[in-house]
């Protein structure tokens, strides 16, 4: 008879010890980062309820699911000229991505007929993205364990563009968070393409780009991020990408195509924005207005890409070189940070948000907001501001005081960004300043 294998005293008393340890600090779980993966587990589990409950109690509201289905129904009827393409809601304006993406779920959902399974298919989205973010928060440890509940269990809003009204807003960003996770993980080529993936779904993930850009120049160095030599060039990786996806369209009506699913003029409607609810409608409209802040966005986009993202003393030139030929070794850039603050500036900066608008950065709120450099800024304060948001972003229709607060929340955060200690400065600056401070004494 096989003897019975017991668990060692020690593996016992090490297990009773940790225990023991997490009792003893039961009232710092929520505020110790290496708590972290407890927290949001619980929180994961109790989000599979949430949404369930969500599904079945509260009422769906058809926005664009049936403009969608319709739009991907004439591709399957085979329309290819993407000016012939349109829904209830207008012409198709998502590149090719989203087509294939939605004709999946077209057949999936009875031709899109079964709402109820639609919105399953949409909280297993949520659920994937919340993984996805956990994981990051979880590697980074920058935020404590209680804010997560402001992440998922608290936000009305998110719960409703995911799984009450079907956006395709949430896709996109489920793969963006995949892309972010794989370069975190050193996997760049594999990252830029569900990176390419996302913008083929949505181009609002453009926003990310100046920071992949930058973070891509940093890790390979120009030549390394052109595509003829590389695969981790991310734009032009993503144009190659959706020459593939858009081949059929292309085929038909090339013009058509670029025109409708890469339309960055294509205006907004005053009604429906959340940030300049307390402008005159003339002046939402104007070109020149437009014009401002895409200047604002890119000058700010610089200082940041310049001041914050760039150790001090190191050359922008220097990042065009290959890692191997710099003179100064190279240094881990801070991949998240710079990624959600590329995206935050962009909202910032954006000619109108919608309410579907709000999942394109939720999720980096906490970051942003506990990577700032304002140290007095309280724990309390951050909620505060992570409250603010929320209330502006669930107010409808938008007021002139819910677009301003929405503003006044953004400004803080982007000052506190700035104010963030920037990265170590270049050996040779700080030799230089070692150098400076031995002689005045």
């Amino acid at each position: 008879m096989a003897a019975v294998r017991r668990k060692s005293p020690g593996s016992l008393s090490s297990l009773w010890g940790k225990l023991y340890t997490l009792w003893q600090d039961k009232h710092l779980v929520l505020f110790k980062t290496e708590y972290t993966l407890l927290v949001v587990s619980l929180l994961w589990f109790l989000e599979i309820g949430i949404n369930v409950w969500v599904i079945q109690k509260v009422a769906y509201t058809e926005i664009d699911w049936k403009a969608y289905m319709d739009e991907v129904e004439g591709v399957i009827n085979g329309t290819y000229d993407y000016t012939q393409l349109k829904g209830d809601t207008g012409p198709l304006v998502y590149p090719a991505g989203f087509v294939y993406i939605f004709t999946a779920l077209y057949y999936i959902t009875s031709h899109g007929v079964n709402i109820r399974l639609g919105q399953y298919l949409f909280a297993v989205f949520y659920l994937m993205t919340l993984l996805l973010v956990f994981r990051i928060y979880n590697r980074t440890k920058k935020v404590p364990p209680y804010v997560f509940f402001f992440v998922c269990c608290a936000s009305y809003r998110i719960h409703s563009i995911f799984v009450l009204r079907l956006f395709n807003d949430p896709v996109a960003m489920m793969l963006l968070f995949a892309a972010v996770n794989l370069f975190i993980d050193g996997y760049w080529t594999l990252g830029c393409s569900i990176y390419s993936l996302a913008v083929s779904v949505k181009m609002n993930v453009l926003l990310f780009a100046p920071g992949l850009l930058f973070l891509l120049l940093s890790e390979f160095g120009l030549i390394r991020t052109i595509p003829k030599l590389s695969l981790c060039a991310g734009t032009i990786l993503y144009l190659l990408f959706n020459l593939l996806l858009g081949l059929p369209f292309l085929l038909d009506n090339p013009v058509g195509y670029v025109s409708r699913a890469f339309d960055l003029g294509r205006q907004f409607m005053f009604k429906w924005t959340v940030n300049w609810r307390f402008l005159p409608e003339w002046l939402f409209l104007n070109r020149y207005f437009h014009l401002l802040l895409l200047s604002a966005h890119l000058l700010t986009l610089l200082l940041f890409a310049f001041r914050r993202w760039k150790r001090p003393g190191e050359s922008v030139f220097e990042l065009l070189k290959d890692p191997s030929k710099r003179k100064l070794p190279a240094q881990k850039s801070n991949i998240v940070l710079i990624l959600f603050t590329s995206n935050f500036i962009g909202m910032c900066f954006s000619r109108s948000l919608h309410y579907q608008f709000y999942v394109w950065y939720f999720h980096s709120l906490p970051y942003l907001l506990w990577s700032g450099g304002v140290k007095k800024l309280a724990h309390l304060l951050r909620v505060l501001i992570l409250g603010l948001i929320e209330l502006s972003w669930n107010t409808y229709p938008s007021t002139n005081n819910s677009s301003a607060a929405l503003h006044v929340c953004h400004l803080i955060i982007l000052l506190c960004l700035w104010l963030a200690p920037p990265l170590a400065p270049a050996p040779a600056e700080k030799q230089k300043y070692t150098s400076v401070k031995d002689k005045h004494q």
